[in-house]
């Protein structure tokens, strides 16, 4: 922290102690008051027992024995409601069953009639023990309620139930810029807010104002959090971090009153950053069907929010940052000038973005020096800066399960998969017939995607099981893409329902197995149909709306059309599948030697890499563009530095499960 920040600063506030004083006395006092009564009131209760002197005795013996003259005294206790008797010398006490007087004085007539020496003791001091015992009890209770009571005003009055239990970031070493890496963009627009905590004199200067709240959206995982915690890590600003979801309770008026309390906390301590996570939580629109007319707690809670914004001046020093993957279902007026005024896209990294945030990850890791990091980062489009060091850490774990010192390739490869599909199969394992199967599902995959040398290339073939799948195929492309053109799509159609064909050509039926490539190929026609424009059937027209946000794009779709309209893009949506399964189905007739040669490799080695599919992907390109294809015999496959090809073709298998 620099000289200038210490200086405006201001001085945390601190509650004076004398102002406990008197809860201190009050805690001592009621304390020993307390444990004095509980200790009269063992001592009381120790004296209140029954008298059990001698042996016990029941109902009929007693009375037996007294019909025989054998008692030679007794006394009636009647407090205890016991009678105390001797007989040969020994003593002995039977207990009357409940306090009923007509039954007592039975007994008194027996020991009369059989002329038994009788005393009836009253027990006066126990009575008294009774009395004191219950003054004893209401004073014990009225003693604890009191003892609660300053407590619970010590540890903040009636309102500790309504405080904000907000984090306050306390590292040892605090976040910077220097530990986000793949925002690039975001970090150039927040470094405004980084310098108005740290010079606000400056902007003054020049009739400047540093925005009231900064919004960030994106994709889980794209380090939103941490991103906050790095401003103020900069600007050396205590940090208060809560969750939209804290302040959402089923009591109407907490959630607002948190609201005021972590404003106050956040005051006291300017300049400060406040950040306020799954913002969408708190700030959703309101007005909607659920709402029951602004009076509900959340209503309240996000109206009280509103205010408190409001109530900050430019001059406070205190910046309000939200994080949400939600931003359409914000109520609007969050979004206006003097609230969240700005809002930060903070989206996947490309390549770039990638490898930075890989290099971060790896500073505490050990890897082999043949690992290339920018290898791994074109692996990993689409992955985001937690699935990254999810990445590096289960590669760190799998060199440590396997006893090496380093990291690498291997690992990091084995890593993505795991991102990716799942961990490894263990248990499971696949019949000869199951495993040539899959084989022929990924190879028919694969195959399409050779088709088209300008197309992403392949970089892996498994048949190994891996959570739910039982193979995979991944193309990778060699950078991002932003924009997709249709042609391209088509192709992916067609690389989807490959494995389709390839069991259709060689099984002669369908199987299990491509059921998620049909869901993705009817999920991407679709977005071809309505989102996209690309059938001439319908024409340039956006169809329907999406069910979450571009950020959390589960696939969910809201139709806005006719039911005419609806049968139309039905069979657009059929007719664009149909034609890339007829396209796909095409090609793997006219090369199914290639397809078997792959599908004996891929049975052989169960997985296979980039090098080693490269011949694969020589061989189809050169027969696609209508050039003599290579011989495809194990010398002249084995010259070429691939894989050898089959002797002959392989037996059809039956249908597998995926």
């Amino acid at each position: 922290m620099t000289q200038s920040q210490q200086r405006k600063r201001k001085p945390e506030k601190t509650k004076d102690p004398k102002d406990r004083q008197p809860y201190r006395l009050a805690k001592i006092l009621l304390s020993l008051t307390l444990l004095t009564l509980l200790g009269l009131g063992g001592a009381l209760v120790y004296y209140a027992l029954p008298e059990t002197a001698g042996e016990e005795a029941s109902i009929g013996l007693f009375e037996g024995w007294a019909e025989n003259r054998e008692i030679t005294s007794a006394v009636l206790k009647s407090h205890d409601n016991r009678i105390l008797f001797m007989r040969d010398d020994e003593q002995y006490w039977v207990a009357l069953p409940g306090e009923n007087p007509v039954f007592a004085s039975g007994f008194i007539t027996t020991a009369i009639d059989q002329g038994i020496p009788l005393d009836i003791d009253q027990q006066a001091f126990k009575r008294r023990i009774d009395l004191i015992a219950g003054f004893v009890v209401t004073m014990i209770l009225v003693c604890g309620l009191g003892l609660a009571i300053v407590l619970f005003r010590a540890g903040g009055g009636n309102n500790a139930f309504l405080k904000a239990a907000a984090k306050r970031g306390a590292e040892e070493r605090p976040v910077t810029f220097a530990d986000v890496a793949g925002v690039d963009e975001a970090i150039l627009e927040i470094r405004e807010v980084r310098d108005y905590l740290l010079d606000p004199a400056r902007l003054e200067a020049i009739g400047a104002e540093a925005p009231h709240g900064v919004l960030l959206v994106g994709p889980p995982g794209t380090g939103k959090t941490l991103l906050a915690r790095a401003v103020a890590g900069e600007a050396g600003v205590p940090f208060f971090a809560m969750s939209g979801t804290d302040f959402v309770e089923m009591y109407v008026g907490v959630g607002a009153a948190r609201i005021r309390d972590l404003f106050r906390q956040v005051r006291e301590r300017a300049p400060a950053i406040l950040f306020i996570d799954e913002l969408d939580a708190l700030g959703r629109a309101r007005g909607g069907a659920a709402s029951s007319g602004g009076n509900d707690e959340r209503d309240q809670t996000l109206n009280q929010l509103l205010v408190e914004i409001d109530g900050f001046a430019s001059t406070t020093g205190v910046v309000i940052m939200g994080a949400t993957n939600r931003p359409d279902v914000l109520d609007k007026a969050l979004l206006r000038r003097g609230r969240f005024d700005r809002q930060i896209v903070v989206d996947r990294p490309d390549r770039a973005g990638r490898l930075d945030i890989l290099r971060v990850h790896a500073a505490n890791k050990r890897f082999e020096p043949a690992v290339d990091l920018d290898r791994v980062a074109v692996q990993t489009t689409g992955f985001t800066g937690a699935d990254l060091a999810s990445l590096t850490n289960e590669a760190a774990l799998l060199a440590a399960r396997r006893g090496k010192e380093a990291i690498g390739l291997l690992e990091l490869e084995e890593a993505v998969d795991r991102v990716l599909v799942g961990s490894e199969g263990r248990v499971r394992r696949l019949s000869p017939a199951d495993k040539r199967a899959v084989a022929y599902h990924e190879g028919g995959h694969a195959l399409v995607a050779f088709a088209r040398p300008e197309g992403d290339p392949v970089s892996r073939i498994s048949i190994v099981s891996r959570g739910s799948s039982l193979g995979h195929t991944r193309i990778q492309p060699d950078d991002d893409k932003v924009v997709v053109a249709q042609n391209d799509m088509h192709h992916e159609l067609a690389v989807s329902m490959g494995g389709r064909a390839a069991e259709d050509l060689v099984l002669g039926e369908p199987t299990s197995g491509p059921s998620s490539d049909l869901r993705r190929a009817t999920r991407l026609a679709r977005r071809m149909v309505c989102e996209f424009g690309m059938s001439d059937a319908l024409g340039m027209v956006a169809l329907g709306q999406p069910g979450s946000s571009a950020y959390l794009d589960d696939g969910s779709f809201i139709p806005d059309y006719s039911a005419e309209v609806a049968g139309l893009i039905d069979r657009e949506i059929r007719r664009m599948i149909d034609e890339a399964y007829d396209h796909a189905l095409q090609l793997l007739r006219a090369h199914r030697d290639i397809l078997d040669w792959l599908v004996e490799e891929l049975v052989a080695n169960e997985t296979l890499r980039e090098d080693e599919l490269q011949p694969f992907a020589d061989a189809v390109a050169i027969a696609v563009s209508g050039m003599p294809a290579p011989p495809l015999n194990g010398t002249d496959a084995r010259a070429a530095g691939g894989p050898a090809a089959p002797a002959g073709r392989p037996e059809g298998t039956g249908p597998t499960r995926r």
